[in-house]
């Protein structure tokens, strides 16, 4: 996953905790068999986009959370099964928190989602990560008129451009005005080609 960056007095400490949180959560999920990748921020970064600081990301079949919950509870992490119906936390001893994600813009995540993603060695350790694809489309469903905020999403998408497939992002994002803009946008700004939407995509 390369060096922790620096910005401001904290950031290498707080990247490092949650890289060694990372390895504990993803190399307990792998030795227990549950099926799930390495999604969100850290996902992204795995992938070559700056780096999250705020909590580690899994995606994984809801029929497995059990499992997983059980695996990082003796693993020393404290679940909780919040009121949101798409995922659960845990958090290890030193409070970084773990998003143990079954659902992705209210659509289930599936085997056939967790079969595309790629071994990448994350903190030399080998994890399964995300599809670009699927990362770009899981940050994208979500825009609404609430929260509609390009800022955070164009460098993170810029420094992933190559590895996705964007006319299978516009064919499934087109329903959305939102982020259907977004492609516009970066359409317009030269990071992308105009997308021409895949037909009969189904995702995910």
């Amino acid at each position: 996953m390369g060096q922790s960056v620096q910005v401001g007095s904290h950031t290498h400490e707080v990247t490092d905790t949650i890289l060694g949180t990372l390895k504990r959560a993803g190399s307990g999920l792998k030795e227990a068999g549950v099926r799930f990748a390495l999604a969100g921020g850290c996902g992204g970064y795995a992938r070559g986009a700056a780096p999250s600081l705020h909590d580690v990301d899994f995606a994984l079949v809801a029929e497995d959370v059990p499992l997983a919950l059980k695996t990082l509870e003796g693993l020393g992490f404290r679940t909780e099964r919040p009121p949101e119906d798409w995922l659960v936390k845990a958090y290890d001893p030193d409070g970084v928190l773990v998003d143990l994600i079954f659902s992705l813009g209210d659509h289930p995540v599936t085997d056939a989602m967790i079969a595309r993603a790629d071994p990448v060695s994350v903190a030399a350790l080998s994890l399964p990560v995300l599809e670009a694809t699927d990362l770009v489309i899981s940050w994208l469903l979500p825009l609404s008129e609430h929260t509609c905020d390009y800022s955070g999403l164009l460098p993170t998408v810029r420094a992933m451009r190559e590895q996705v497939d964007w006319n299978k992002v516009a064919a499934v994002l087109a329903f959305s005005p939102y982020a259907s803009t977004f492609l516009v946008l970066l359409e317009r700004l030269h990071v992308i080609e105009r997308p021409v939407p895949t037909p009969g995509v189904v995702w995910p």
